[in-house]
């Protein structure tokens, strides 16, 4: 790792086993508050608020990668808690969070709105946030609007990957909007061109690496 390495916290949310992250950068510093980036929050938002707390944090940012209901539930409860805190997400994506049925929590007997977005990204761009700098790719199959986020500040370097790119799986594809195809393109132009040794943060499950993936994943080869 770097002088001023990224870390993050994984917060797992019920009934779906869904990652929460919280990142932020360790600048070795005696700083009271630390900022961070809050990604994905789920349906447990009270375990994210609780953590934020303990660690004493200060989000600058809610990132979500796609706009499915369980990595958009706690949304609400961000905003609420933070107001003034962006919410972030795909531009393709973006109408997920206020329709129920976009986001799958119709169907589950949820209905389920967010709060609209702040900000939108696009394939491409560079994001700021917390400190950190994220390289946008769009990556759809999964969703539509799909996105990972690459941080090279640090070595290795660290992919947030939301529900593309699991430790031995990929995300699913038999959603309305989903491709596996189209998934399974965008891992191996836009993941597995990475080093070996970057780490992905994956929305549901341990992390991994591109390498283990490209060697042993049984639905994307390398």
């Amino acid at each position: 790792m770097s002088q001023n390495s990224i870390r993050w916290e994984v917060i797992v949310s019920q009934p779906f086993d869904e990652n929460s992250y919280l990142i932020w950068v360790d600048d070795h510093t005696e700083c009271l508050v630390t900022e961070c980036l809050v990604v994905d929050p789920g349906f447990e938002p009270d375990l994210i608020l609780a953590k934020i707390g303990q660690l004493a944090l200060q989000p600058s940012a809610i990132l979500n990668t796609h706009g499915h209901s369980d990595h958009i539930a706690g949304n609400a409860a961000m905003k609420e808690k933070w107001p003034d805190c962006p919410l972030v997400i795909g531009i393709n994506d973006e109408a997920k969070l206020t329709d129920a049925q976009l986001n799958l929590s119709a169907p589950f007997g949820v209905e389920l709105i967010s709060p609209t977005a702040d900000r939108t990204l696009q394939h491409g761009e560079m994001y700021q946030a917390a400190g950190m700098e994220f390289e946008i790719r769009e990556t759809p199959g999964h969703s539509i609007g799909h996105i990972v986020l690459i941080c090279r500040q640090s070595e290795p370097w660290t992919v947030i990957g939301g529900d593309v790119l699991f430790r031995g799986s990929v995300g699913r594809t038999d959603f309305q909007d989903g491709s596996m195809d189209q998934l399974r393109q965008a891992i191996q132009q836009h993941l597995y061109t990475l080093p070996d040794d970057t780490i992905v943060l994956p929305g549901h499950g341990p992390p991994t690496t591109i390498g283990e993936e490209k060697a042993t994943n049984p639905f994307v080869s390398g």
